[in-house]
């Protein structure tokens, strides 16, 4: 293939990616032209490909280079390191939020930030992140960790209010993963670490091939494999310490743990691929498939008060199992109350219970009590395929189809189904989540000559979009009523009851839109956008949306900019029609709570109304100064969102609502304490500062470049009710820090380049399960990362480096002490951890790695 396509077809691919009108041009063996395409980028405009400093929003902009000595195999974090405003939590305990990790650009959630792959949408995950925190309760965004950064040239981070451009979860900004296009040469990589704690060993192997498509294109294949040991941040719980004293057998130790989990078998392959087919029109597919099984933990059943298992009573007696009642016939169980920390040893549990055949309790099986693991196989996969080009008349066209779909198979280990007895299973398929959606474009642009300005681009378009959430049923154990229910047993698999047959189903629900958006360089000095966008939903309506945007430079060296936009974030299909039951902590006890429907009779009930979409208006003002090798930009952001959409507070179930639910088909209605429901209950206001320096510079006998990134970001609740609470509005306004800043100093040499990162981190709150008792402020901190690279030859790399290379601590939960070593005793850790949950960077601690990377 010619360096004339090469360079041909790169241009054609981010500038007609989201309907750009402007061609490229590189003369052949020009190094220059082709060093300055991998600086420009598509979002934020629909016309020709800019600069970062030209472009009238703020962008960032992060290299493949960058990314491969970001230290992680996780994109999410690599981000994080790259982007202040971007935050990522660890999210240890928190049901399907641990499968696929919710993530924050300027303080909103996980969807409501649009990603594009190659500037085309990207679909979500099946996963709802019912856990996942104050801001991502509820949310449901794609699955950014499925893309490995050997398959990425660059991304490009828009951080401004979208949605009048892209549509619907552009409320803080857009993400454009743009994936390598090279028709030759590759990478290999083998990479190996662990954290410093001696846990979490993390195995991965990684490259990149670019082949040549017939003589006039190219298909470039990446690939990444990795396996990661799960991580332990736990002391013991009191309770468990107690067990063992009293000489219970089984105990774990620790019995429950606080950690990243488990990941297997987690591969992924990407492909992307162009052909030229003359007159400067392309046709390009792009796609991936990926999958990865995860386990992670879950909360401790303590053998003498865990509800529907061992006890209905807090643990005053134990809950019995009579087989004679359970076959119709009369009752001869004798309750045997807990007098010990030892109930094994009791008289009357030995008379009563160990000795007689005919009654049981789960001591029998479960002496020390038990902790359920957590986890599933999650299968990603998407394909998309177009054309675009030139028209005789000039105006470029871009033609694409893309179908995006997501599974996430749920598996629960080592709990049990009560309500069958002693012969219940222990490990439970729950059933599964679907995301299926599919996506039609037309875009259509045209730069158009008038006199009295320099330049005039006019785009149009047309999108097409479907998507469906599937429930399927899971196995029959999973939430079968069994013999033993009508004696207090709880039902279905302990931890995440399976979803019943009456619970499956698929919905769906269709929408398109119209879109003209409009740059006018009105003078040289002068650029001035327009966009509009109309949307029209199958479920609830249509909604129209408009940005503008300007930047003046008043120097060749210096510009203003700004923008004005109106924006919405619809309820996705899942969060319209998801039921689910969970186990959750409420006043210091684990209790089973249902998610249902806004349109459920019960949710009804208690002030459920139908979701509608979110509605948003945002505005920017910023400046950008670029100074020889030194360029700054500065920009405000204020983001006011209505009608917020997340999980309301959780209500006490009464008799009623039992025989209700019951009558709607929710599952395992008698064990069901709580319940709660999707709503648009709250208004925000976000705003902030954002900061940028970056300069390159000769230094000892090298290549240097320098960068500076500053975040403030403030988050306040303007309006909620009780449906949402005070502590949901305590944990939006206040669980991310104000403050995030970066610097970054990257040497090379002939044979040698060093990278350190430091990543400074604000306070915060610190949340803990236990909220009541924790909560307090997070520490502020600075962590260090480093990578040393040697070249042992031309296309050779070894690479030693560390993530928080001195091994910074996250803030310890605010206990009591009471003389226990490490805080394994202390008066309200109840539930076993170590560090607040909230933690911005983490609670793993120092993190070191070794790789290899053989080019070609």
């Amino acid at each position: 293939m010619s360096t004339i396509f090469r360079a041909t077809s790169l241009a054609l691919a981010v500038s007609v990616a989201l309907g750009s009108t402007s061609s490229y041009a590189a003369g052949e063996g020009n190094p220059a032209a082709e060093k300055d395409v991998e600086k420009i980028v598509v979002v934020g405009s629909r016309g020709a490909p800019r600069s970062v400093n030209d472009s009238p929003v703020p962008i960032d902009l992060i290299g493949g280079d960058e990314l491969d000595r970001g230290g992680n195999t996780d994109m999410l974090e690599l981000i994080k390191g790259s982007v202040p405003s971007f935050n990522v939590h660890s999210n240890p305990i928190s049901d399907a939020a641990s499968l696929v990790k919710p993530a924050n650009l300027r303080g909103l959630s996980s969807d409501s930030t649009l990603i594009l792959v190659n500037g085309k949408r990207r679909h979500r995950a099946s996963v709802i992140a019912l856990l996942g925190g104050g801001i991502n309760d509820g949310a449901q965004g794609p699955d950014i960790s499925v893309i490995p950064s050997s398959a990425l040239k660059q991304v490009e981070v828009l951080r401004d209010g979208a949605a009048a451009q892209y549509g619907s979860d552009a409320i803080a900004g857009v993400m454009n993963f743009v994936l390598k296009d090279d028709a030759d040469g590759g990478s290999l990589t083998a990479r190996y670490g662990s954290y410093y704690e001696g846990d979490g060993d993390t195995m991965e192997i990684s490259g990149n091939v670019g082949m040549a498509l017939t003589k006039d294109g190219f298909a470039n294949l990446s690939f990444q494999y990795k396996n990661a040991d799960a991580t332990s941040r736990s002391v013991q719980r009191p309770d468990a310490a107690g067990f063992i004293a009293a000489g219970v057998p089984n105990v774990g130790e620790p019995a429950q743990v606080w950690g990243s989990p488990e990941v297997n078998d987690d591969y992924t392959i990407f492909l992307n691929s162009g052909l030229d087919l003359g007159n400067d029109n392309e046709a390009y597919l792009f796609g991936n498939f990926s999958e990865r099984d995860i386990r992670g933990g879950f909360y401790y059943r303590n053998p003498h008060n865990r509800g529907g298992v061992y006890s209905n009573d807090g643990g005053g007696s134990l809950l019995i199992g009579d087989v004679a009642q359970a076959n119709g016939a009369e009752r001869t169980c004798l309750p045997v109350p807990v007098s010990s920390n030892n109930v094994l040893t009791q008289q009357d549990y030995i008379d009563n219970i160990a000795n007689n055949d005919n009654c049981f309790s789960f001591n029998e099986l479960l002496p020390g009590g038990f902790t359920p693991n957590f986890g599933g196989n999650i299968v990603d996969t998407s394909i998309t395929m177009g054309t675009r080009g030139e028209l005789d008349n000039g105006v470029m066209y871009d033609v694409s189809g893309s179908i995006g779909f997501n599974e996430s198979s749920y598996v629960i280990y080592d709990t049990l189904n009560a309500s069958l007895g002693l012969d219940t299973p222990r490990d439970f398929n729950p059933g599964k989540h679907t995301q299926l959606e599919k996506t039609f474009n037309i875009d259509l642009n045209k730069d158009i000559e008038v006199d009295s300005i320099d330049a005039l681009m006019v785009a149009g378009g047309f999108e097409w979009h479907a998507e469906s959430f599937e429930v399927t049923a899971g196995d029959v154990a999973s939430f079968e009523a069994g013999p033993f229910t009508d004696q207090g047993f709880g039902i279905g698999s302990n931890g995440f009851p399976g979803f019943k047959p009456q619970a499956a189903g698929v919905y769906s629900r269709q929408n398109y839109a119209f879109y003209v958006d409009m740059e006018a360089q009105v003078t040289e000095d002068f650029l001035l956008g327009a966009a509009l966008r109309y949307e029209d939903y199958s479920t609830f309506g249509s909604d129209t949306n408009y940005k503008l945007t300007g930047q003046y430079h008043i120097t060749d060296d210096f510009s203003l900019r700004g923008s004005i936009s109106t924006g919405f974030r619809a309820p996705t299909v899942g969060q319209a029609n998801y039921s689910n039951v969970q186990t959750a902590l409420e006043n210091g006890a684990l209790v089973d709570s249902a998610l249902l429907p806004a349109t459920n009779p019960v949710a009804k009930q208690l002030g459920a109304q139908e979701l509608t979409p979110e509605q948003s208006e945002s505005y920017t003002l910023g400046a950008a100064w670029n100074v020889g090798a030194l360029f700054v930009t500065l920009d405000y952001y204020n983001i006011s969102v209505e009608d917020r959409v997340s999980q309301s507070t959780k209500y006490e179930l009464t008799d009623a609502d039992k025989v209700a639910l019951k009558a709607d088909g929710v599952p395992n209605v008698d064990s069901i304490q709580l319940v709660s429901f999707f709503t648009n209950d709250f208004d925000t206001t976000t705003s902030g500062i954002d900061f940028n320096a970056n300069y390159a510079t000769e230094l000892l006998d090298g290549d240097a470049t320098f960068s500076l990134a500053y975040n403030y970001n403030k988050t306040e609740v303007d309006n909620f009710t009780v449906v949402t609470g005070d502590f949901k509005v305590s944990r939006l306004e206040n669980d991310l820090p104000n403050h995030r800043a970066t610097f970054t100093w990257s040497q090379s040499w002939d044979q040698m380049s060093v990278l350190l990162r430091g990543n400074y981190y604000g306070e915060y709150q610190g949340v803990h399960v236990d909220y009541d008792a924790t909560i307090n402020d997070g520490d502020a901190a600075m962590t260090l990362d480093a990578e040393l690279s040697y070249f042992v030859a031309e296309d050779i790399v070894l690479s030693v480096g560390a993530q928080n290379l001195f091994d910074q601590q996250a803030t310890k939960i605010n206990f009591t002490e009471q003389g226990a070593a490490d805080c394994g005793g202390c008066v309200n850790n109840q539930w076993g951890g170590k560090y607040y949950e909230t933690s911005p960077f983490g609670f793993n601690g120092g993190f070191y790695y070794v790789k290899a990377t053989y080019n070609f």
